[in-house]
């Protein structure tokens, strides 16, 4: 995988994930999610756009926080969303 330097990467923090159980907002709407992704600014964890609702899209673009890891176990690659490119 190739990765490149992006300028969004200044917006990446320490973090902690909000809710390590899951999506936050399929947890609170009882909805299902295929994999994780977690905001590397806020520690917000959503689902994945091969998930029915994208929760970690919808994040990003709406806070502003376009940088996020995979949040599956042995994944370790990061994306940013405004850019469309692995960082």
């Amino acid at each position: 995988m190739t990765t490149i330097s992006d300028p969004h990467l200044r917006l990446v923090r320490p973090v902690e994930p909000l809710t390590p159980q899951g999506c936050a907002e399929c947890l609170r709407i009882g909805s299902a999610w295929v994999h994780l992704r977690l905001c590397l600014t806020c520690g917000h964890v959503g689902c994945c756009d091969s998930s029915p609702l994208r929760h970690a899209r919808a994040h990003a673009h709406a806070i502003g926080h376009p940088v996020v890891q995979s949040f599956e176990p042995g994944e370790d690659w990061r994306w940013c969303y405004v850019d469309e490119v692995y960082v």
